[in-house]
């Protein structure tokens, strides 16, 4: 009789352990089921500014009135908002080059204010500063004294590593949930980089980061002036869906209040993609108002995004 008591609770023992083993599993199954889920179908944010034809700022339209494709096949709008409350990421990175540092003082206390007048409580900013190397001064913070202590150790250099800056700024956003902004104080004029104007924008757009470029033209009618590192900083501007404003058109402080505005009147558009081309690494992006002549808005948003592993930056 306690042999086969013995043998009863053995058996009972056994089924529990293995109960418990199966209860142990079936997270790690779930876990495994939600990633594979979370891998594939990926949320694809479009942060999207519309202005009419007379430069003001289309506020007023619903999801109805636009349009999405991928790679020119049509995308439902699974999320839409008209003007985001997501939290906004943005890193300030400024130019302390010799072609450009006459005008740190300035830019530093246009800097000040411009933070100073768009920090909330979510948001969170940080410093940047690029000549010969790349220097983080101040980490993301929603704290502007830490941002007025960075802006308070600009130093300048001569060479400019702008790419370099793109790269390592593009990387440390792309960590951060919510909006990711990237505003370049530059004239443009690359000379020390490691990385291209391509793998910039490459970075950029893995990272879901819009740049604003705030072109300091240093004498405008030299003849050594770069027109081509100005035309990086405008191209790099509208690929990413941000914006390039010329510093000597108002000073600073209005190209500041210019980016603040644009990214307080930004509509999102979110979706799921389906139907997509196979083989396709990048992922071409197109957001139109159909009822709409293509003359009656400017609609601006990233070109796209990649689906791929990032390569290496030598």
């Amino acid at each position: 009789m306690q042999a086969r008591i013995l043998s009863i609770g053995v058996m009972n023992n056994c089924r529990r352990s293995c109960f418990l083993a199966l209860l142990a599993l079936a997270p790690l199954s779930l876990s495994a089921q939600e990633l594979t889920l979370h891998v594939d179908v990926k949320l694809v944010n479009v942060f999207v500014n519309v202005i009419d034809q007379s430069g003001a700022i289309a506020a007023g339209l619903t999801r109805e009135d636009f349009a999405l494709t991928e790679d020119d096949r049509p995308q439902q709008i699974s999320i839409f908002e008209r003007q985001s409350e997501l939290p906004l990421n943005l890193t300030l990175a400024i130019d302390t080059s010799g072609s450009v540092r006459k005008d740190m003082a300035e830019e530093a206390d246009a800097a000040r204010r411009f933070a100073h007048a768009l920090l909330r409580s979510q948001d969170q900013m940080s410093l940047m500063q690029f000549a010969t190397y790349v220097r983080e001064l101040t980490p993301f913070t929603n704290k502007v004294a830490q941002i007025d202590h960075g802006l308070s150790e600009l130093r300048g250099d001569w060479a400019t590593s702008l790419y370099d800056a793109i790269c390592q700024a593009s990387a440390r956003l792309g960590d951060k949930q919510g909006r990711k902004v990237l505003v370049l104080v530059s004239d443009g004029d690359d000379t020390a980089s490691n990385a291209t104007y391509a793998q910039a924008l490459e970075q950029a757009l893995r990272n879901e980061v819009m740049i604003y470029s705030l072109i300091d033209v240093p004498i405008e009618a030299s003849a050594g002036r770069d027109l081509g590192g100005e035309h990086a900083l405008i191209t790099l501007a509208e690929q990413t869906g941000g914006k390039s404003f010329y510093v000597n058109d108002g000073g600073l402080d209005k190209a500041f209040a210019r980016v603040s505005d644009d990214l307080r009147t930004q509509y999102l558009l979110a979706y799921y993609p389906h139907n997509q081309e196979p083989g396709r690494t990048f992922h071409r992006i197109q957001v139109t108002i159909p009822r709409a002549t293509p003359q009656s808005f400017n609609i601006r948003h990233r070109t796209g995004y990649y689906s791929d592993s990032p390569a290496q930056i030598r």
